[in-house]
Parts: C-alpha cells; sequence; structure tokens
C-alpha cells in the first residue's frame, strides 16, 4: 500500500471513529431519564444567562435607582435593594460572576490535585508519603473555617477567593486520583511503557489519564457544586466576592431583612429567596447529571 493510500486509509478509520463516538453519545443521550435531561436544560440555561449577561438584564450591574426597596414593577420586575439596585439585573449578573468563578476554582483544583495524585500513584516513594499527608493534614481542618481565616489573611479579593478554595479543593481531587490511579499503574501496559523510556508526563497523559477519565469527570461535577456552594457561603458570610459585584451569596444577606415583611407584602419577602432558589436550583441540576453519567459508566444498565 503506497502512503497517500495508508494516509488516505487512516483519515476514513479516524472519522468512522469520531462518527461512532457521536452516534454513541446521541444514544445514551436519547435514553437518558427525565431528571438527567432537566439537567441539561437548566445548566444549558445559566450557561447562556452567564454568557449573555450584558445583552439580557435590562439595567447594569451595579446601577443605583432613587427608590430603595421598591416594590417589583414594570421598571424593576424584582423591585430594588437597600440602596437602589435593581434586583433581577444583579441576579443576572450574579450567574456570571458565581458560576464563573467556581469553574474556574474547580478546574484549577483539578490541574493541581489531579497532577499531584498522578505523580503521587506513579513515584510510590518518599514523594507519595510527603504529599498524603500533607494532604491529610489539610483535611483534618473543616474547609469552611480555614478559608474564612486565609480569607481574613490574604484579603477577600476574587483571586485570593479562587486559589485558596482552589487549594482546599484539590485535596479531594488528589485522594480521589490517586485512590483510582494506584490501580492502573500496575497494568503491564504502563509498565511496558516505562521499559520503553517513556517520560513521567507521557505515561501520566496517553497511559493513566484516559482510563481514569469517568470519576474524575463525575467528580468535577459534584466539586463544582461543592465550590459554587462554598462561594456562596463566604459571600453570605461577607468575605467572599466583594460588592458592587453581584454574587447570588451576598444578595440573600443584603436582602435577607426583607422577609420580616412577609406579613404585609409576600413578594417583598420572597425577594431574598430568589438567588438562594438559583443556587439551590443549579446544585440539583447537576447532581441529576453527575448521576446519570455514574450511572452510565457503572457498567449497570436498567431492565
Amino acid at each position: 500500500m503506497s502512503e497517500e493510500n495508508y494516509s488516505a486509509t487512516a483519515e476514513i478509520g479516524a472519522l468512522r471513529l469520531r462518527r461512532s463516538r457521536w452516534q454513541r453519545l446521541w444514544i445514551s443521550l436519547s435514553k437518558a431519564p427525565p431528571t438527567a435531561w432537566f439537567g441539561f436544560i437548566v445548566v444549558a440555561a445559566y450557561i447562556v444567562v452567564a454568557v449573555a449577561a450584558p445583552y439580557i438584564a435590562p439595567h447594569g450591574e451595579s446601577e443605583v435607582f432613587a427608590e430603595s426597596y421598591a416594590l417589583p414593577s414594570s421598571e424593576h420586575l424584582l423591585g430594588t435593594d437597600q440602596i437602589g439596585r435593581d434586583i433581577y439585573s444583579r441576579l443576572i449578573y450574579g450567574a456570571r460572576n458565581t458560576i464563573g468563578l467556581a469553574l474556574v476554582t474547580t478546574i484549577l483544583a483539578f490541574l493541581i490535585g489531579g497532577c499531584l495524585g498522578l505523580v503521587a500513584a506513579i513515584s510510590r516513594n518518599w514523594l507519595d508519603q510527603v504529599l498524603s499527608r500533607a494532604v491529610d493534614v489539610l483535611m483534618a481542618i473543616p474547609a469552611l473555617i480555614f478559608a474564612l481565616m486565609l480569607l481574613s489573611v490574604f484579603g477577600s479579593s476574587a483571586w485570593s477567593l479562587i486559589g485558596i478554595l482552589a487549594v482546599l479543593d484539590s485535596t479531594r481531587v488528589f485522594r480521589l486520583t490517586r485512590s483510582v490511579a494506584v490501580n492502573v499503574v500496575v497494568m503491564d501496559y504502563v509498565e511496558a511503557a516505562k521499559l520503553r523510556g517513556e517520560g513521567l508526563g507521557w505515561i501520566m497523559r496517553r497511559e493513566i489519564l484516559p482510563n481514569i477519565m469517568a470519576p474524575l469527570i463525575a467528580e468535577f461535577g459534584l466539586r463544582f457544586c461543592f465550590v459554587f456552594l462554598s462561594i456562596a457561603a463566604l459571600s453570605f458570610l461577607g468575605v467572599g466576592i466583594q460588592p458592587p459585584t453581584a454574587d447570588w451569596g451576598s444578595m440573600v444577606r443584603e436582602n435577607a431583612s426583607l422577609i420580616q415583611f412577609a406579613q404585609y407584602d409576600f413578594k417583598i419577602a420572597m425577594t431574598p429567596m430568589i438567588p438562594a432558589a438559583a443556587i439551590a436550583l443549579l446544585t440539583v441540576a447537576v447532581n441529576f447529571i453527575v448521576d446519570w453519567f455514574l450511572h452510565q459508566t457503572s457498567g449497570l444498565r436498567d431492565e
């Protein structure tokens, strides 16, 4: 076979492989339960709102109007807050800020914890012991209390929030990555790669990582939920995302005093519950997707 025919055959084979993968993905999605589809729809809607926030929001994120605690109207669909900012607009911008920071933090946590977990699983020497004991020490301290302490030291900037939460969450990623990678590094194909003289990075990227992706993807969804809730909790306590940046956790705190007006106007009293409901809805949707993905990758099938 000539070199041209060999290249054409390889390209056709790769194209068929990609098509078969998309076909299998579509078949899996078509058989997904209603809860998974609900999760996909909700997550897609949140992504659209987060990306298109400047075009969807009727007012600016920090734009202040004359009347504070204004009632819901055609101009202010959810009213205004304690200093006259439009709550509906801040709710939309809050999706971009809260979800964006949670996503960046989760990705950074997986880069740190995943790489160190793979290195520890492959080396199995003093480096593994040092990393494992350091992770044990960090995990022994309650994450929220530790984050509060570190934020009080380094300040409540967005970069401090991302870095601190990423390091704290990377300990969980490290434990999972190491535990699943330890069962892979003893396989014959990994030993063969070592005997061929392949580098550590090549073995991690080509031999181990593809075989542990399923639990890592599922853990990514769960870690995102935990980071998302942690950011909201820290903002509610006043040490997370700082004003005038919109954030769902801080919006609950800023409008919590409206709950006392429930006996006079139920709509006003429900104002702080709207960002709380947005937090809960996204968490539930992501968990629905993770549950479906774990079911798909576990080898179990519905009867």
